[in-house]
């Protein structure tokens, strides 16, 4: 175990946002123990603090976007990357814009940035998670596999492959400590390949690039820190991903073309294995509500009930809840008889009446029902089947008036089986 970390003194800096193009102001302040690393977007007015932990991630190509409400942060990897490899537990980030400046493509000057304010040590235990067991993910070509490891670090290993033509894959390895993340990951820039460069700019990203921030795979002109500074560098957004999770990682991963995407799926499964091995797998916190609660707020009655217990609240703006499903479900007698799965529409149902116990803790939505009028970016990945425990949490989006949307995914023994975004209308009961 080590203590938790923060920064001695405030630092500010500023630059312009790979992505955006915009010219962002930002400064990183010191935190107290247990505060975790918070985003503060300055020019939004009561924006909340954006906390860098997965449940905040929101989907976006080739970068890390943290979202909560109607405020945003892109870009948030090397940074967090800098979090991680130093091992600084709690920082409140402010920006003037909705993205991280790129700096030089790299982390290397958010290492001398942190290092010019100082590290010190707090009085509070870091949290420390010691994978147990392996954990795999997989889309298309792209995997990336934990393993327990009886070494107390983080070892990374990443094996590329790219498409473009004269470009070789590379393989590079090592233990992630203070040291070797300075010298070996921190200094390694961001890229893209040669044949993407106009494709990028048709879809508007790349508005900050340049050749001194952004290697051109394929392209003779390019500059190289390192002989295999691409494949460097997948490994510092690897490392800002993971610290996602919220606790210092013990484990051996190894990454085979690998991205954002594919990285917070693998965190999603740690944080519910933390949790199991922390837990037991279920806690009801003092925030939850046993399922007569949960009636007093819900209409819902048997057979369409679909959560038993609410075991986290987070004010108005997220919960998690349980559905265990059992082979007497009155569905699964025609969903299938020789084969039984929860249906999809149904795991959505239980999704949006977590959703609605949430809205309606509001005391101004007291006597209001929460209508679901309209559901985006569904995604059913995996089967529910009799003896799973189906565990649902949702996130406020927004909420004004009559209108909320929320955003929700659900997860059996830490695998992502269904998520989507959720819109409601408040009405009158």
């Amino acid at each position: 175990m080590r203590m938790q970390r923060t920064l001695r003194t405030a630092a500010e800096f500023s630059g312009i946002g790979l992505h955006s193009g915009e010219l962002i102001k930002g400064r990183v302040l010191p935190a107290p123990p247990g505060a975790g690393v918070e985003f503060v977007r300055t020019d939004l007015t009561d924006a909340p603090p954006i906390p860098a932990h997965v449940t905040y991630r929101a989907a976006k190509d080739r970068r890390t976007r943290l979202e909560r409400g109607s405020a945003h942060v892109d870009t948030v990897e090397h940074l967090l990357a800098v979090c991680t490899g130093l091992g600084i537990d709690n920082l409140t980030v402010e920006l003037s814009g909705g993205e991280l400046p790129g700096m030089d493509g790299s982390a290397r000057e958010f290492v001398e940035l942190f290092k010019r304010a100082g590290v010190v040590e707090q009085r509070s235990q870091a949290r420390l998670f010691r994978l147990d067991q392996p954990l795999f993910v997989r889309d298309g070509d792209a995997t990336l596999v934990a393993l327990p490891s009886d070494r107390a670090c983080l070892t990374l290993q990443y094996i590329a492959s790219f498409s473009e033509p004269g470009v070789s894959g590379a393989s590079f390895q090592l233990d992630v400590n203070a040291e070797t993340f300075e010298k070996e990951i921190a200094p390694a820039r961001t890229f893209c390949l040669a044949s993407e460069v106009e494709a990028l700019k048709k879809a508007g990203l790349g508005k900050g690039a340049t050749r001194d921030n952004t290697l051109v795979l394929g392209d003779p002109e390019t500059q190289y820190r390192f002989p295999d500074e691409p494949v460097r560098h997948k490994l510092l957004d690897l490392v800002g991903d993971l610290h996602l999770l919220g606790a210092e990682l013990h484990a051996h991963i190894i990454a085979t073309r690998s991205g954002h995407a594919l990285n917070a799926e693998l965190v999603r499964q740690m944080l519910d294995a933390m949790r199991t091995s922390e837990t037991g797998g279920l806690v009801r916190r003092e925030s939850g509500l046993d399922v007569r609660e949960v009636m007093r707020m819900l209409p819902h009655r048997y057979p369409f009930l679909l959560i038993d217990r609410v075991i986290e609240m987070d004010g108005y703006q997220r919960a998690v809840a349980i559905k265990n499903v059992s082979i007497n479900e009155p569905f699964f007698a025609g969903h299938f008889p020789d084969a039984p799965l929860m249906p999809g529409v149904l795991q959505l149902e239980a999704m949006a009446q977590l959703a609605g116990v949430l809205l309606l803790r509001k005391m101004e939505n007291t006597g209001r029902l929460a209508v679901l009028w309209a559901i985006d970016k569904v995604k059913l990945r995996a089967p529910v089947v009799p003896g799973d425990q189906l565990r649902i949490e949702v996130e406020t989006l927004r909420m004004k008036d009559q209108m909320a949307q929320v955003r929700g995914h659900g997860s059996v023994a830490g695998r992502p089986v269904c998520e989507a975004v959720l819109t409601f209308t408040l009405v009158d009961a």
